[in-house]
């Protein structure tokens, strides 16, 4: 029997393990929210949608155990309590337009046709969940999901391996009948069969690039729809007329929160030549003021990574660049607790350039570059110099200028003054190998159904 393992970045202890499915017990359990489906799809949506949101505010009142125990899973501090914000915000949102969005399409309704386009849910959707934000990505598709008339088979990753059980046991306590919305464990073996065999009706990965090229190769033949959501390097460009504070202030806080394990953070900044050495200065600065320690103390506002592999990446990118020409700026010396594990000190790097794989590949850790442009032409250059398109964040006063530069960036969001957030009312989107599809918005519900057309002729006599 596998046992799947959650290692606690706190200790290295194992902090939690579950065994996986065997392919039998996990074809019984699609089985299972198969014949469910039906049903559940039946149920006026307006009912759907109240169970959806009862299961949510379930889970926040499970609050006490779920932010331990995410300190425990993946290193985040208690200090910052979880991620209710985002993910209630997120739900209530698509609660508030699923009427709308799942609307039929009237094209005609006369004596003589009805003519429409309606909106039927897929099926079966499969989510499988990444450990960095690990409720906040989930409901961005379970949610709408279920609202829409899909069962919801979730699988998460091993490093969060609770808070599937903590979701399905929050949404069931709420109402939701169990063969819906289910939580399992199962091996990359077990998930790759599942998948070949065209168990499910639509599938939403978050994670690695490789783990969406597994999805793909395990998904060919199947036509099964598939939503990915994979690498980032989002950058940041501060153009001559920002408001300086305000950008170091988001942008620090865009690269370092959640250890610098955000899809969206920050990760390489462009820096208008005017403004370039008072940025790194106050940049510098904020940075240094964050204490790294165990996430369980109240007063740490910077935990570990969330496995010593993940800090060991973002150790070897730094080396490599100031091996290059790269110069560290943050004094090591002000974090003790960085261990050479999990522990990692945040840092920042200037004199770098495109030819560091610190500057081109994802570091997914509290490590930013800084460089300095002379015009937009240059930074438009170097922000579309990249194989990933998540976000780009654009710091001026001149919206004009934004929307123009905005329209020539390769990327899936455009921010002015504001970054790594996820706004629910617009579509969750990447270009390139960060992936394809889009979630949340009326979008996100149309990608988790399909259309179908009614042409009805009435007969005259």
């Amino acid at each position: 029997m596998t046992m799947i393992q959650c290692i606690s970045p706190i200790d290295g202890s194992v902090y939690a393990e579950r065994p996986a499915l065997s392919l039998e017990a996990a074809k019984e359990a699609v089985t299972g929210a198969r014949k469910a489906q039906k049903a559940w799809a039946k149920r006026p949506l307006e009912e759907r949608v109240q169970l959806v949101l009862k299961g949510v505010a379930r889970l926040n009142e499970m609050s006490d155990v779920v932010v331990p125990e995410l300190a425990w899973q993946m290193g985040r501090p208690i200090k910052y309590g979880g991620e209710y914000r985002g993910f209630n915000e997120r739900s209530n949102y698509v609660a508030s337009i699923a009427a709308d969005a799942l609307a039929p399409l009237v094209v005609e309704e006369s004596d003589k046709f009805e003519r429409r386009i309606e909106r039927e849910a897929h099926g079966v959707v499969f989510v499988i969940a990444p450990w960095n934000y690990p409720y906040m990505t989930a409901i961005n598709t379970i949610a709408p999901a279920l609202m829409a008339g899909n069962t919801v088979v979730l699988k998460h990753a091993s490093q969060t391996l609770l808070v599937g059980e903590r979701l399905v046991q929050a949404f069931v306590e709420a109402g939701v009948p169990e063969d819906v919305f289910q939580n399992v464990f199962l091996d990359h073996e077990t998930t790759s069969a599942l998948i070949a065999a065209g168990s499910f009706n639509f599938i939403n990965f978050t994670g690695s690039v490789e783990g969406g090229r597994s999805m793909e190769r395990a998904a060919a033949g199947t036509f099964t729809g598939l939503g990915l959501e994979l690498g980032g390097k989002d950058p940041g460009y501060v153009m001559e007329d920002a408001d300086l504070d305000a950008a170091v202030d988001t942008l620090m806080d865009g690269a370092t929160y959640n250890s610098g394990q955000c899809c969206c953070g920050i990760e390489r900044i462009y820096v208008h030549e005017s403004l370039y050495d008072a940025f790194v200065e106050k940049s510098v600065a904020w940075v240094s003021n964050y204490k790294l320690g165990n996430p369980l103390d109240p007063e740490t506002s910077l935990g570990p990574m969330a496995h010593k592999r993940f800090a060991k990446v973002v150790r070897e990118q730094i080396a490599d660049a100031v091996a290059k020409g790269a110069r560290a700026l943050v004094d090591p010396k002000l974090f003790p607790a960085d261990d050479g594990g999990a522990y990692l000190a945040p840092q920042i790097l200037v004199n770098v350039d495109h030819s560091m794989a610190f500057m081109r590949e994802e570091t997914f850790g509290p490590a930013v570059g800084i460089m300095k442009v002379k015009n937009d032409d240059e930074a438009l250059a170097l922000m579309n110099d990249s194989q990933y398109g998540l976000t780009a964040s654009l710091w001026t006063k001149d919206a004009e200028r934004a929307g123009r530069l905005g329209r020539e960036i390769e990327t899936g969001t455009v921010f002015m003054n504001r970054a790594d957030y996820l706004d629910p009312a617009l579509c969750w989107t990447g270009v390139k190998e960060t992936g394809r599809g889009g979630s949340l918005s009326i979008i996100g519900f149309h990608n988790l159904t399909r259309p179908k057309s009614y042409h009805l002729k009435k007969v005259t006599a």
